[in-house]
């Protein structure tokens, strides 16, 4: 079946008739949707919307991350049109998931940035959908959390990362990739009693309450202990999860703004982000695949693998 389907299955981001099931054009052709998804701007019925935010006008160091949403969605072209490993379901079968397209903003206007990505995520939350974003610098979860927020209340924010990006900020106005959870908790839009960071090795005296399981933890206690703190930190509150590969260690993802050594290796996350299946995922979003800084391409390879397990854990409780 796969092998007759190759022979003639082109484009499928542009010609699939449904936006339920695999996709088994070659994995070297076609045009590159997240997942060979149909590109849609049309949200009736859709479950998933997954979209690019090229965005990276608030980085601190290497620039980059506009061409991450690009190189992501090549990324995951490689990946296997079999159910995700791993997880016992197909959410590609289970679920209407589309490719949304990117956030259309002004880059000239940069203070426009912010109400246009949380509008634009407005939209799909009032479609009945889901979000799942690819960046893009790590500003951009900021605006996505209030349109999440608006929708379901302060969230229990589940974060992957070698920052803790909560670094005082009181100018709200002000766009910067490691501020905004300060602003986040502040504003009352992240629950910290109920959040969670994970990776973290870099040092900020003041975390706001954040629950805090850094990378020396995760090494040492292993990625199943992790994933059962997490669990039992977040308990069934609505879940927002943000993945920066800066979470990995350079070795595994080395194209990023601000590498830090000692990290989570690519089979740790991928662990605890199978063990935490049945939080109460309602969005995600991966994000600082600067392509630039790997020439090999392996950092969009891990930013893909990520987006997918999202896909796969916001179905997790939602599949029959």
């Amino acid at each position: 079946m796969a092998l007759e389907d190759a022979r003639h299955q082109v484009d499928q981001a542009f010609t699939r008739e449904t936006l339920r099931g695999p996709s088994f054009e070659n994995t070297f052709g076609g045009a590159t949707s997240f997942l060979r998804r149909r590109y849609s701007k049309d949200l009736a019925g859709v479950d998933i919307a997954v979209t690019g935010v090229p965005f990276d006008h608030s980085v601190t160091n290497r620039p980059g991350a506009r061409l991450g949403p690009r190189a992501i969605r090549e990324a995951s072209a490689l990946q296997a049109p079999d159910a995700p490993y791993g997880w016992g379901y197909d959410p590609l079968n289970a679920f209407r998931i589309v490719d949304y397209g990117d956030l259309a903003f002004d880059y000239a206007r940069v203070g426009d940035f912010p109400e246009a990505l949380t509008a634009h995520i407005r939209g799909i939350l009032e479609a009945g959908a889901a979000s799942i974003a690819l960046g893009g610098d790590h500003y951009i979860s900021f605006p996505i959390l209030r349109a999440y927020a608006e929708k379901y209340g302060p969230l229990a924010l589940l974060q992957f990362d070698a920052h803790s990006d909560t670094w005082a900020d009181d100018d709200m106005e002000r766009l910067d990739h490691g501020t905004m959870f300060y602003k986040a908790v502040k504003m009352g839009l992240v629950d910290p009693a109920r959040s969670v960071q994970v990776g973290i090795r870099t040092d900020n005296p003041d975390t706001l309450g954040v629950n805090i399981i850094d990378a020396r933890e995760v090494h040492e206690a292993g990625p199943q202990a992790a994933a059962r703190k997490i669990r039992e930190i977040l308990g069934d509150h609505p879940v927002y999860l943000t993945f920066d590969i800066d979470g990995l260690d350079p070795a595994f993802a080395p194209g990023t703004g601000t590498p830090v050594w000692g990290g989570l290796s690519s089979a740790q996350a991928a662990i605890m982000l199978r063990d935490i299946a049945g939080i109460n995922l309602v969005g995600g979003d991966v994000v600082e695949v600067s392509p630039p800084y790997d020439t090999t391409g392996a950092t969009a390879i891990a930013g893909a693998h990520v987006a997918t397990e999202l896909i796969c854990l916001w179905g997790w409780t939602r599949r029959t």
